[in-house]
């Protein structure tokens, strides 16, 4: 028998509640959604209402910060666009030694405006002639030009009119024909003024000591009266070739010319520096190619470039920090697969340049690669970044520390020489250029005591340190470069309250030259404003204060910039000038009466050092 079927059976009721029918009605539902407020547990209730205030506290401070934050950026367009560039002639010509080209000619200024030695204001005489040939055939496509008025929108909508700067012409190879070399009668050199001729005579007894016992090495170490190598390139000599041209130094400039066609090897198996190789090897060659225009030094400036390339074979396009240039390989150093911030980006002028002057857009590739990678990576702070960058990753590495001295110094100076050099339209690095800039004032900026000496700090994990670099000498004339190009006045302010620092960095010490690294006081109760540990105190007859020094008088007229830079190049004289030839380091600055000498003479001594000099005595 099977059991009786059994049936169950729901009862839905969708009558009346409450004496009334449900209508989905505003009321029934914010009934019905109180009811089940109140079906939930009291901890459900507390989480929930907990979420909805915090969310609320959240938007209240984002909306806050960002109304701040616009305030400000209003505030600084505003300032900007207000600035209006400056021009002061032939000035862009010697921003780096990758020295760059006007696309435009200019106009015919009276004799008393003319810059450089003698026999170049001679030459360009002689090519102002030809002016009014090129300004007429050009006439026609400059009126177009004109009709389409050209603003550059750049960082946060700041506005800067276009410049003439470093276009390559239509076909270089046909147009820059090399230059013969005039001789200097004594007419011209009769020109050259008291301070200017002291400066000659020291590139003459420098080169003296290196042609003697260095010729075709690196080094001189003038008190042994012998040599050292690095890279075995002929270091000094190719770093002093466009000095020896600026300052008229004609049959050693042969001498040397005659070298670089004959032994320089580019094709020897060594290990180079890619930053140390590029800034004195290739920005040599390429600086002396534009002032003289003989083929031979674009050809190894070219050469040079092919072999260097293989830096670039990397995971990241970070590149290696070390290539051999007759093997064709390259490799991080042996310690760490890190390289360093300033290596990497502080070759870009050179690269760029060497593209332009060659058409082969492979080097200014591989060099814009790695400022791109730098402009979107994290770990800056307020556009300040770290010393180091892994090149496997292409991430920064050793995170927290920075810095304006060694390891970091010439990126910020690079940014914005690179803005200028590509005709200030490549907006990434003027942004990165102003932050940075925002960054030091904001988290580096002190003043020492007892005579409030504006300076430039480390911070290391937030903790701030009063170390400054000699390097970090370079910022005031790089500001001041920014303002003769566009940029805040506010710029100069700080520049010319830096530039006073770096020569009180000198003006303070016992033998008038600066060490290595500072300290600044920030005690109100100690008698100097700067401080040096043992470890700090020698000095490598190094040029950032001079070029800054140059700058600035360049842009003010301010008589005291040369009169400081004087100063200085006596005390080089009386401190570091070896009577057999050359100049050396020295080991301590405090001691006038035994300063150590290190014997050895570094390539930027000739190579930047006596150039500045004597461009500031113009």
């Amino acid at each position: 028998m099977y059991s009786p079927q059994r049936r169950d059976f729901i009862s839905v009721t969708l009558g009346s509640q409450a004496g009334r029918n449900y209508d989905n009605s505003k009321t029934w539902r914010r009934q019905s959604f109180w009811r089940k407020w109140k079906q939930l547990s009291r901890l459900q209730r507390s989480l929930i209402a907990f979420m909805f205030i915090f969310m609320m506290f959240c938007g209240i401070a984002t909306y806050l910060n960002l109304s701040e934050h616009w305030q400000v950026v209003e505030g600084r367009d505003q300032e900007l666009k207000q600035v209006k560039p400056v021009v002061v002639p032939a000035l862009d010509v010697l921003l780096s030694k990758a020295t760059f080209i006007s696309q435009q000619p200019k106009l015919k200024r009276p004799n008393l405006n003319k810059r450089g030695p003698p026999f170049l204001q001679n030459r360009l005489s002689k090519n102002e002639k030809e002016e009014p040939k090129i300004r007429k055939n050009n006439e026609a496509e400059a009126d177009d030009k004109d009709k389409e008025k050209i603003n550059i929108v750049s960082w946060r909508g700041m506005e800067i009119a276009p410049e003439l700067v470093t276009a390559a012409p239509p076909d270089s190879k046909k147009e820059e024909k090399p230059v013969l070399h005039e001789k200097v009668n004594t007419k011209e050199t009769a020109t050259v003024n008291k301070q200017q001729m002291a400066v000659i005579e020291a590139f003459q007894h420098a080169w003296k000591g290196y042609k003697q016992y260095a010729w075709g090495h690196d080094e001189l170490k003038p008190i042994s009266k012998t040599y050292s190598e690095w890279f075995g390139l002929g270091l000094t000599l190719i770093d002093a070739l466009d000095t020896m041209w600026i300052l008229g130094q004609k049959q050693e400039f042969e001498e040397a010319k005659k070298w670089v066609i004959d032994e320089l090897n580019l094709g020897k198996s060594v290990d180079v520096n890619l930053f140390e190789t590029t800034i004195r090897i290739l920005g040599g060659l390429l600086s002396v190619y534009n002032l003289t225009g003989d083929q031979v030094f674009l050809d190894k400036a070219s050469e040079l470039g092919d072999r260097l390339m293989p830096a670039f074979n990397t995971p990241s396009k970070i590149p290696y920090s070390d290539v051999n240039i007759g093997l064709g390989t390259a490799h991080p150093p042996r310690w760490t697969s890190d390289s360093t911030v300033a290596e990497v980006t502080s070759i870009q002028l050179e690269f760029r340049e060497l593209s332009r002057l060659t058409k082969k857009d492979k080097y200014q590739a591989a060099v814009d690669d790695v400022m791109k990678q730098i402009h979107r990576l994290e770990g800056k702070k307020d556009g300040l970044v770290p010393m180091f960058i892994n090149t496997n990753s292409g991430k920064f590495s050793h995170l927290g520390v920075y810095t304006l001295g060694a390891r970091a110094d010439s990126y910020y100076e690079y940014l914005l020489k690179q803005w200028i050099q590509g005709g200030r339209k490549e907006a990434d690095l003027l942004e990165d250029y102003l932050q940075a800039i925002e960054g030091v004032t904001k988290n580096l900026i002190r003043k020492s005591e007892p005579n409030k000496l504006t300076f430039v700090g480390e911070l290391s994990h937030n903790q701030f340190s009063p170390k400054m670099d000699h390097l970090v000498c370079f910022l005031p004339g790089t500001l001041a470069l920014g303002v003769h190009h566009g940029l805040s006045a506010n710029h100069m302010k700080l520049a010319k309250e830096l530039i006073e620092t770096c020569y009180q960095m000198y003006a303070q010490i016992e033998t008038g030259l600066s060490p290595e690294i500072v300290y600044f006081n920030l005690n109100p109760h100690n008698a100097k404003d700067v401080e040096v540990k043992p470890a700090d105190r020698h000095n490598l007859l190094r040029p950032e204060t001079v070029e800054s020094l140059f700058y600035m008088y360049r842009f003010t007229r301010d008589k005291k910039y040369q009169e400081w830079g004087w100063e200085i190049f006596q005390n080089f004289n009386k401190y570091t000038r070896v009577d057999t030839g050359g100049y050396t380091s020295i080991n301590n600055v405090q001691s006038s009466e035994n300063p150590e000498p290190r014997d050895k003479m570094e390539s930027f001594f000739l190579g930047e050092t006596l150039k500045y000099f004597f461009l500031l005595f113009f």
